[in-house]
């Protein structure tokens, strides 16, 4: 019983709630680029939490259901269709075996997540289903999924029909704002440096991916040309040689010797995943206790927001 692929996208990964804890073995974390987005479509879904689903990057998927199930699409802006009829994302979807799935291309944002009732069955590598291609762990064969896989899954005939109404949905946009808690190595970037930094937008460069964020922009200088490797936070902002800032995400590096301004708030990150190759960036600065503040606030209202039940 599974989802067949019929297109496998541009880049399409089996994505779960990420692999915890195994730093010290050299091992990145992995796990949802837009941790909003994955976890409302398991919410709705009503599977557990970090239930394997497929991170869908710029979207052209298409899948053939050999179970009855039901689906659900999060994320950016992508037309889903069942049969070649167009349908509605961020609701819970019933699916039968035969059926067609296409999930078309990004018209906004560009990270969608596609899940399952139950999660797709993927066996666990040190702990997670998450795919880490550098590191050829996760997933079904350690990548992208390519055309005649099979996603595994269970059959359900027994869900609520849950959406999340579209005034409560996210937009994504071409220009972002980055919060950005400051670090131990703040104090190497002079003050001119800073401001420069906080007050000049940066644009999204091509070279960006699950790894980071490279941004051009206007160059910052740091009294420090280097630094022994060290162990590399999750939204690390590093400064490179040549002065454009690099956002570490989920499929960093465990170490790394650049400097580092600060670390982006990690509810941002997920907005700045959702960012295309020229997309706008600017940052602000937040003390650690505005930080901690923004994450309870947000964890707060995600069990709080209102999900809506469609009638038979």
């Amino acid at each position: 019983m599974s989802l067949r692929v019929l297109q496998p996208g541009i880049l399409s990964l089996l994505q779960d709630g990420g692999r915890q804890g195994k730093h010290r073995i050299g091992l990145t974390n992995g796990g949802p680029l837009d941790p909003q987005a994955f976890n409302c479509c398991n919410r709705l879904l009503q599977n557990p939490v970090g239930a394997t689903a497929l991170e869908i990057s710029f979207g052209g998927v298409q899948l053939e259901a050999e179970v009855d199930t039901f689906i659900c699409l999060t994320g950016a802006q992508m037309t889903l269709r069942i049969n070649k009829q167009p349908q509605p994302c961020w609701e819970t979807l019933r699916v039968r075996a035969g059926d067609n799935i296409a999930v078309e291309f990004a018209e906004r944002g560009c990270r969608a997540y596609l899940g399952v009732a139950g999660g797709f069955d993927v066996p666990l590598s040190f702990g997670s289903s998450a795919t880490v291609m550098r590191e050829h762990i996760g997933g079904l064969n350690g990548g992208k999924i390519e055309s005649g896989d099979r996603l595994p899954c269970s059959e359900s005939n027994a869900r609520r029909r849950l959406y999340l109404p579209e005034d409560l949905q996210p937009r994504y946009h071409d220009i972002v704002t980055v919060r950005v808690i400051p670090g131990y190595q703040q104090e190497q970037f002079n003050r001119y440096q800073q401001r420069r930094f906080f007050s000049h937008a940066y644009r999204v460069g091509d070279r960006c991916d699950r790894m980071g964020y490279r941004l051009e922009g206007p160059a910052i200088d740091c009294d420090l040309q280097g630094i022994l490797s060290e162990g590399i936070c999750f939204g690390a902002i590093q400064i490179p040689a040549d002065g454009q800032p690099i956002v570490l995400l989920n499929d960093r590096q465990t170490i790394g010797g650049y400097p580092k301004i600060g670390s982006a708030l990690s509810l941002d990150c997920g907005l700045l995943a959702q960012l295309r190759p020229g997309g706008t960036v600017y940052f602000t600065a937040i003390t650690p206790h505005a930080a901690h503040n923004a994450l309870h606030l947000a964890q707060s209202y995600f069990r709080r927001q209102p999900l809506m039940e469609r009638t038979p």
